[in-house]
């Protein structure tokens, strides 16, 4: 009879062990003031078919961009690894001796990553076709894409940072304006700031002052202001005016604002671009479908999905996010490409793997949402399917490595676990969020998923990390 209890015992003390969370965690989240029925942490080793560790793991919840896990994993077997994006070149009426007697059509189909660098080349192969003026209208057709219907506020109130910024089948730079401040080399007692990219249409006022002290959160210290200003020869010209203070142990740092629309920065790089190659244009700038008889001139592709994932992830891009969920619409469902199609063939992917899909809900895919949910079971599920899978190695090399890169290259610098670990961060106000692999003391992949639901979730980041330090050292 000592046999079937002990085996029972065992059994129950398995039970209670994969049910509770570590001490470490949970006082780290009592201090927090965090309740533990607003979290959710699944931990299972990926050769494994059964958790090590659970809390609340049916629970769907809000992961803020821990959803760039999930459509970035659908994108790489839905479009494939080696998914480029094309941006074609047409015109319409004649081209002779250089010179082009009509319109150039710029047509976009979604480039998540299309820089200005990448303008830059397409512009210079245009140069090396043989045109040098153009007499007519830059077109732009951003067809391949739906008009975006949503409403056209923030999803906070900061309006012109550049993760606000909607999708567009052409999209230049993200269509941000990066602002790099410093200090005046060899005079530390004034802030310089300057663009990135510089667009003529965009004036700095700089009231900026500098201040003894250690940088901290530098952005709580200064001010901007954007605003419309007329202009000879230039249009819907803006100024940002730029205010407070700035700590003299600083050094670089920079802020990203989208000033300007997806049209406007796109027609105003081109203009400054095309004349800094020596190519002649007075023409405007018109928004509509590629005319029937245009002739194509060239096309450009972009680097391959599992490339920009490396940006999208590393640095939470949420517009590149978004602009992938549109690229799987167009390439799954129907041109044009709708966010709710998007949505539609993710979801579908998803049950397919013969996951939890009845947690998952998808807004946008970029994870800045209220609406968005998942369960840390589901996603736990997803993230081992994943690394059984061929596609596992560009999935993972997508992903910021624990105290060197991307939004993780600061944390848990001098724990053991350092350089041990590929995982995802999320957060938005009442949400802090991390998962990914960690490879523990004894060799072992682990996936873990902690998800934080609550007013004070940002004050989760010490669970977080006790939760990834407690994983390494399992025997």
């Amino acid at each position: 009879m000592k046999t079937p209890l002990c085996g029972l015992m065992l059994c129950l003390a398995s039970l209670g062990a994969q049910a509770a969370l570590p001490s470490e965690v949970r006082d780290a989240l009592t201090l927090a003031g965090i309740p533990l029925e607003r979290v959710a942490v699944v931990v299972q080793a990926v050769d494994s078919e059964q958790a090590s560790l659970t809390h609340n793991s049916d629970k769907s919840l809000n992961p803020a961009s821990l959803m760039k896990l999930v459509t970035s994993n659908a994108a790489l077997e839905l479009l494939g690894p080696a998914y480029r994006w094309k941006t074609e070149v047409y015109y319409d009426g004649s081209l002779n001796n250089g010179v082009l007697d009509g319109n150039l059509i710029i047509k976009g189909y979604g480039d998540p990553n299309f820089s200005a660098a990448d303008f830059w080349r397409l512009l210079g192969s245009l140069r090396q076709v043989g045109v040098q003026e153009i007499k007519g209208d830059l077109i732009l057709d951003k067809s391949y894409f739906a008009n975006n219907t949503e409403q056209k506020t923030s999803f906070d109130n900061e309006v012109w940072r550049a993760y606000n910024a909607l999708p567009s089948a052409f999209l230049v730079n993200g269509r941000h304006s990066s602002f790099k401040f410093s200090l005046q080399p060899n005079k530390k007692n004034e802030v310089l700031i300057h663009q990135e990219f510089e667009l003529p249409q965009l004036d700095i006022i700089n009231h900026m002052r500098v201040l003894p002290g250690e940088c901290g959160d530098w952005r709580n210290h200064m001010k901007y202001a954007v605003s419309s200003e007329q202009k000879a020869g230039l249009e819907q010209a803006k100024s940002v005016t730029f205010s407070g203070s700035y700590a003299a142990d600083c050094g670089d740092k920079f802020l990203e604002l989208s000033v300007f629309n997806d049209e406007q920065y796109a027609y105003y790089g081109f203009k400054k671009l095309w004349a800094e190659l020596g190519g002649k244009f007075t023409g405007q700038l018109n928004i509509q479908e590629r005319p029937s008889q245009a002739v194509k001139l060239l096309e450009q592709r972009s680097q391959p999905l599992s490339e920009l994932l490396r940006d999208m992830n590393k640095w939470s891009n949420n517009l590149m996010a978004r602009q992938l969920l549109l690229s799987i619409a167009a390439e799954k469902i129907a041109v044009p490409a709708r966010q709710e199609d998007g949505a539609m063939a993710i979801k579908n992917w998803f049950i397919s793997k013969q996951a939890k899909g009845d947690s998952l809900l998808i807004d946008n895919g970029s994870g800045l949402s209220r609406m968005e949910r998942i369960s840390a079971e589901a996603l736990t599920q997803m993230l081992v399917q994943t690394y059984r899978s061929p596609l596992m190695p560009e999935f993972i090399s997508s992903l910021p490595i624990l105290a060197v890169d991307g939004t993780l290259m600061k944390r848990l610098k001098t724990s053991p676990a350092a350089y041990r670990a590929h995982l995802k961060t999320g957060s938005l106000d009442g949400v802090s969020a991390i998962a990914g692999y960690l490879l523990d003391q004894q060799n072992r992949r682990q996936v873990l998923v902690m998800l934080v639901n609550h007013d004070k979730a940002g004050a989760s980041r010490a669970a977080q990390d006790a939760l990834i330090e407690w994983v390494y050292r399992q025997p």
